[in-house]
């Protein structure tokens, strides 16, 4: 048993700011002066009424929203999205167009084709195993929507630049990467995001959806399936997971007022990637497995020269304080995330240990 915090490199659930953990201690059994825990109070008082409106405020300035969108909070994580939007956008003589980077593009364009909905896969990575993200795709003028995957936990991949859809909405899965550089909004008719690797805990997926989405969702779907239902009642319907909120709004308020904006933690994040690629780029004991113009900066992908020597890094790396280094169990390999919490410290003391391992075992 640890007795101290090690630097987690875990995909998802993923590190947090040590920052937002230690005021969620300090404040757990009572929180903002109510004499009850933040899992105690009502969704429906004051207190939790005031964190669920000061984590939209901070996503509306953080991300540069304007009106014509909302924010949502939603049980069910992002793999319930891959349902929920064929459902509430896509009427039985429509299409749409998905790009397939990978696994969870991949469930996405799956969930789709159950629901009887039509879907073209306008372009995919798949004839070099998901290495890269497309380009010169041909997108079909008249689908109701393009769905992409942002970045792609798995195989280390990421949209550098979004792709220019027309006047077709841009939807995008952005579970591992929101919050962690600029982007324009504009395109998006909605973003999706699972809490669980950048922004909060496990729990809730934020939605952000541009109004005239809305206008497309059938009233015969059941409410809690409706994205209007949410929309209207300030994601308020049901109870929502309160705890996962509350740190997400925590998350914000650090993003802002600590890191400074997003400018700021895109050049941290940047930073911190490169230390990493350098160190895949320096020699051949450490082999990346995604295209350089197509890596991630998130998710950092690397082989070893043995199935062994990969074991022996993962578990050598732990017994250093360097956790969560064990590639996804469908691809193997070592894979080190670097989402917005994990410091410049962490990432500093992996490369040394790569080094250090690299020149025993090399």
């Amino acid at each position: 048993m640890k007795s101290q915090r090690i630097h987690n490199f875990n995909a998802g659930p993923a590190a947090l700011p040590l920052e937002v953990l230690k005021e969620v201690q300090e404040n757990f059994l009572n929180f903002s002066g109510s004499g009850m825990s933040i899992t105690e109070i009502s969704h429906r008082s004051k207190w939790f009424e005031e964190v669920i409106h000061d984590a939209v405020t901070r996503t509306r300035r953080l991300l540069n929203l304007d009106d014509r969108f909302h924010v949502l909070f939603i049980q069910g994580g992002a793999s319930l999205q891959f349902c929920l939007i064929p459902m509430n956008f896509l009427k039985d003589n429509e299409s749409a167009d998905y790009i397939n980077t990978g696994t969870w593009s991949a469930k996405a364009i799956k969930e789709a084709k159950i629901l009887g909905k039509a879907v073209r896969v306008a372009a995919s990575s798949e004839d070099e195993n998901f290495s890269y993200i497309p380009d010169h795709i041909s997108f079909d003028k008249n689908a109701v929507y393009c769905h992409i995957t942002s970045n792609n936990t798995i195989k280390g991949t990421q949209w550098a630049q979004f792709p220019d859809t027309g006047t077709v909405p841009l939807i995008a899965d952005m579970s591992s990467d929101i919050f962690s550089r600029r982007f324009d909004a504009a395109p998006f008719g909605l973003i999706y995001a699972g809490a669980q690797k950048n922004v909060g805990p496990a729990g809730v997926c934020m939605v952000i959806v541009r109004k005239d989405m809305l206008e497309k969702v059938p009233g015969n779907l059941p409410s809690m399936l409706k994205y209007s239902t949410y929309a209207e009642s300030n994601s308020l319907y049901n109870t929502p997971p309160c705890f996962a909120i509350y740190v997400i709004q925590l998350v914000l308020k650090w993003l802002e007022e600590t890191v400074g904006g997003l400018e700021k933690m895109e050049t941290a994040n940047r930073e911190k990637a490169k230390l990493l690629y350098d160190v895949l780029d320096g020699g051949e004991f450490y082999r990346g497995t995604s295209k350089p113009g197509s890596r991630s900066l998130m998710n950092v992908t690397f082989r070893l020269p043995s199935e062994e020597l990969e074991a022996l890094f993962v578990k050598e790396a732990l017994e250093n304080d360097l956790g969560g280094l064990k590639g996804h169990r469908s691809v193997g390999g070592c894979r080190a995330s670097i989402y917005n919490a994990t410091s410049m410290d962490a990432v500093g003391g992996l490369v040394d240990f790569m080094r250090a391992f690299e020149k025993k075992h090399g």
